[in-house]
């Protein structure tokens, strides 16, 4: 198997801490907006599990999960698109080292992919 592909099948477990916390997102209303989405998706993951459990019907079992899926890459999208916009709009003088290269910002994108 393809080692770029294998390492999109089983990412890292988050640890709930970043790795590295001098590159975060500073716009607090795109993460609110992420943190829904992401707390929307959750709450459909828990209906998939329960319908799952339940023995539901596979069509509606796969037709929440893409749904869940579809929120998921959107959330993973504007995380990027908001690190990108970040980076564009960032004075270019200031010397942080600790901020995601255009490769970086890229490699971000292309694993949603």
């Amino acid at each position: 198997m393809d080692p770029e592909r294998s390492r999109h099948r089983n990412p890292p477990v988050m640890t709930g801490e970043p790795a590295n916390t001098n590159v975060g997102l500073r716009d607090a209303a795109a993460m609110r907006k992420i943190t829904n989405r992401l707390k929307r998706a959750q709450g459909q993951l828990a209906a998939v599990i329960t319908a799952v459990d339940a023995g539901a019907d596979c069509r509606d079992v796969v037709t929440q999960l893409a749904a869940v899926s579809s929120a998921l890459d959107r959330a993973g999208f504007a995380i990027v698109s908001t690190a990108l916009r970040q980076c564009i709009t960032d004075d270019p003088a200031d010397d942080d080292s600790n901020k995601l290269t255009v490769d970086e910002l890229e490699k971000l994108f292309l694993t949603l992919a």
